[in-house]
């Protein structure tokens, strides 16, 4: 009898000890599970600004509102970090963060006091990113002769480009960084990368997660010209002619003043809406006009949208709509890059790039491959749903 006890007792013990064992290893699993989203920014300037005040603000609230998604895969906005930035201008390089964010020229709305964050804004390399409409405001410094050195040193698993419209060598030149480095790349503005199928290739065969290009706005004014395009196709209203004219008072707006650096945001913008209009049959090139037309140095980085679309209903009547959007325009679109860090963690994770043109398709107006905003949404709802 005192062996069977002495034997039960030990097999007892051996049994809470597995179970402590099992549940520490189970906690290691999930604590591997949270670890920060680690993010290098290209470009300090509104953008950057609004992205990171938006991490902290919403760290250190329990709200949710102005948020499109709370949480992504498991991912709250508070699992983010930023670990690198860079940029070109000397009143930025060399500064904290924290502090950079809020250096001129940037002027977009103060939402939240960053502390230091303990990043050091490093310089990047200009290549293009300098127009002739704002190399008299910014003061470069050297090119980083190591940027990918520097990058892989900052432990940074995404990469998001927010470099200035009409960059188009200096974006080029990121992209092929990330490929080497095999840090997923975010392009955030309209120089193709997942739209052009040369890059779109090379970071598939090279394994490299990309998301892109040019992010929507939360509530902008492509995506209400687009939700306004898609709801004459659905309601059966020929659109005929449309336009949307933005101005606006930040560095975007005065460097788009350079029509050759806003070409392809004129594509990109443009076959957005195009692209669900007349059931997907677009309209005539003649008959929209799409995309910034001035620059308003006072706006500040508010921009302000006219929009028309006139169309033809039933029996031939004339139907038509007008609309005035005004908003913030950096913090617009900083919402939807958090999303984007998010989704393309969440997929990283799982090897499924696959579907990150999915989050192409919702997040961004220029796509590899669009579809209707409400079914993508759907999928991506079903594949990033976590039960609790």
């Amino acid at each position: 009898m005192e062996f069977y006890t002495t034997h039960l007792a030990g097999l007892t013990s051996y049994l809470i000890n597995s179970e402590i064992c099992v549940n520490l290893t189970i906690a290691k699993v999930l604590k591997m599970g949270k670890q920060k989203i680690k993010v290098a920014i290209l470009g300090v300037g509104n953008c950057a600004s609004s992205f990171v005040q938006g991490i902290h603000y919403y760290t250190n609230s329990d709200k949710e509102d102005g948020l499109i998604s709370d949480v992504i895969g498991g991912y709250k906005v508070s699992d983010i970090e930023v670990v690198a930035a860079y940029d070109i201008n000397k009143s930025k390089v060399g500064k904290d963060l924290g502090d950079a964010i809020f250096s001129e020229p940037n002027n977009t709305i103060k939402f939240f006091e960053v502390p230091k964050t303990g990043v050091i804004v490093e310089p990047g390399v200009a290549k293009d990113g300098v127009g002739k409409f704002t190399k008299d405001i910014i003061e470069k410094v050297s090119d980083n002769d190591n940027f990918e050195t520097s990058l892989l040193n900052s432990g940074a698993e995404i990469l998001i480009n927010l470099l200035p419209v009409g960059s188009d060598d200096a974006v080029k030149f990121y992209a092929q960084a990330a490929i080497n480095t095999k840090i997923g790349f975010i392009n955030c503005i309209p120089v193709f990368i997942a739209r052009d199928s040369n890059w779109y290739e090379k970071f598939k065969d090279n394994g490299v997660p990309l998301i892109g290009d040019d992010i929507k706005s939360q509530v902008g004014a492509t995506i209400v010209h687009r939700v306004l395009a898609q709801l004459f196709s659905d309601r059966g209203v020929k659109l005929k002619n449309t336009y949307q004219l933005n101005v606006g008072g930040n560095m975007d707006f005065l460097n788009m003043l350079e029509e050759d650096r806003l070409e392809t945001k004129r594509t990109s913008k443009t076959s957005s809406v195009t692209s669900v209009a007349n059931k997907g049959q677009g309209i005539e090139p003649d008959n929209v006009r799409i995309g910034p037309s001035d620059y308003v140095k006072w706006l500040e980085d508010r921009k302000k949208a006219f929009i028309r679309l006139e169309g033809e209903s039933f029996g031939g009547a004339p139907l038509n709509i007008e609309v005035q959007l005004e908003v913030w325009d950096s913090p617009n679109s900083a919402g939807v890059t958090i999303d984007a860090v998010r989704y393309m963690k969440f997929f990283k994770d799982k090897n499924d790039f696959e579907s990150l043109d999915l989050v192409s398709a919702w997040l961004m107006k220029a796509p590899a491959k669009s579809e209707k905003d409400g079914d993508v949404l759907m999928k991506l709802h079903d594949l990033t749903h976590i039960d609790k």
